[in-house]
């Protein structure tokens, strides 16, 4: 948590995070929301309209009494920058404190050199869009990464998606090349708050979102918190147990969700039934070449009626519905919400999960559970980064406890009696 020295620099916080999160509001519900003295109130706000970082916005619709002047938050004061990739994407955006995205660049991820070149490609990207952007304060840097992130050291541990990328000291990094304060969270933990606030979470406050691709991740949040667990590894969802046997993962065990039902399981599954003669109509998808097959167009083919792909995606779908049957049983959610990219499979997908989640989890708890896909577009680890950092940009902070309280210190020797007067 941030700390301040002084009453007012936290009073000041509290101002700007209450118009902020309930603008656009007049001074008096302020008062009502805050209980801060109105005279305080009215100096803060001043303070805050000569700085920027309100607007006034008319008055408001008040029946009675004089007309109260309406403040809100001024998007453009400042920007924050985002930064989402994973094994075949890199996207980074700049968005303003209203969370509209000014400016947005994508690229190809290239893996062909390793850590450093993928690393200088992320930062690369970050110079291109504040470049294309043109502003001038840049409050925050988040990155939303595919791996395993240890959150609180912003370091990513691991990915079972893209091999070498394995401690990588992203905040450091990030931090020693723009000097910006910079938080590196997981894809899936970014996409989730996304969701929860903007998109198909409605805000609840029980919430799990799978995020779907070559690695499978959710997101957790009971009672209205994000849960991250000792080392910030809750929601490696990819790796829970599914079947006996199976094929081998890449985290080094046996029959993890990731490997029998991710992408490059359901792109392993189509090829092996088009060499074995099977017909689909995925193959002209891909121009002919198999080599050029991807889940997305299996999802999209069984989606169309084809068979071989249906078939290939109602395992998928069977195995991801008893996935989620664990998470419900686990965390007792009120929504479970399916990546956005699993709707090329319609509806039809929705309702073979359900009906395992149905048939495998407890009554109780799958009685009011809804289970839907996200509505957020192409950009949600951007828009869960730019949460993120707005959220710890406006955190309110505490006062600083006494100096005796959080470091050594030594105190002078005390004056003799005789002069203990004069020191006084």
């Amino acid at each position: 948590m941030k700390h301040v020295d002084r009453k007012v620099d936290r009073d000041k916080h509290i101002v700007e995070a209450v118009v902020r999160r309930f603008g656009p509001v007049s001074r008096v519900q302020i008062y009502e929301l805050t209980r801060l003295r109105p005279t305080t109130i009215s100096t803060l706000v001043r303070e805050l309209l000569q700085e920027g970082k309100l607007v006034e916005s008319g008055p408001a619709d008040n029946p009675m009494g004089r007309k109260q002047t309406l403040l809100h938050l001024n998007g453009e004061y400042g920007s924050v920058v985002a930064v989402e990739f994973d094994e075949e994407t890199v996207v980074a955006g700049v968005l303003d404190l209203h969370l509209r995205i000014q400016e947005i660049i994508k690229e190809p991820t290239d893996l062909s050199g390793g850590l450093e070149t993928l690393l200088e490609q992320l930062q690369a990207c970050a110079r291109k869009v504040i470049r294309k952007s043109k502003v001038s304060s840049i409050l925050g840097i988040g990155i939303a990464d595919p791996g395993l992130v240890d959150s609180r050291r912003g370091i990513t541990t691991t990915s079972s998606t893209i091999e070498f990328w394995k401690q990588v000291p992203l905040r450091q990094a990030f931090e020693t090349e723009f000097k910006i304060p910079t938080v590196v969270e997981s894809k899936a933990r970014a996409k989730t708050v996304a969701e929860r606030m903007l998109g198909a979470g409605n805000k609840f406050d029980n919430l799990i979102y799978i995020d779907y691709g070559a690695g499978i991740g959710a997101g957790v949040i009971v009672d209205g918190h994000l849960l991250y667990g000792q080392d910030c590894a809750v929601g490696e969802f990819g790796h829970t147990h599914v079947t006996e046997g199976g094929p081998a993962c890449k985290c080094g065990s046996i029959g993890c969700l990731e490997a029998i039902a991710g992408t490059g399981a359901i792109v392993a599954r189509i090829r092996k039934a088009l060499a074995e003669g099977a017909q689909s109509q995925v193959l002209s998808m891909a121009a002919g070449d198999v080599e050029n097959i991807t889940a997305w167009m299996v999802l999209m083919a069984a989606k169309a009626g084809d068979k071989i792909c249906s078939n290939i995606v109602a395992e998928v779908a069977n195995n991801l519905g008893l996935g989620v049957s664990n998470l419900v049983n686990l965390f007792n959610p009120a929504v479970v919400v399916l990546d956005k990219r699993l709707e090329m499979a319609g509806d039809l997908f929705l309702d073979q999960v359900l009906q395992v989640v149905k048939r495998q989890a407890l009554s109780n708890s799958v009685a009011g559970l809804s289970l839907t896909f996200a509505t957020l577009g192409n950009e949600p680890g951007l828009l869960g980064m730019g949460l993120i950092l707005l959220d710890k940009h406006f955190e309110i902070p505490a006062l600083r406890p006494p100096r005796f309280m959080i470091e050594p210190v030594q105190l002078m020797p005390a004056a003799p009696e005789s002069t203990r007067s004069a020191v006084v």
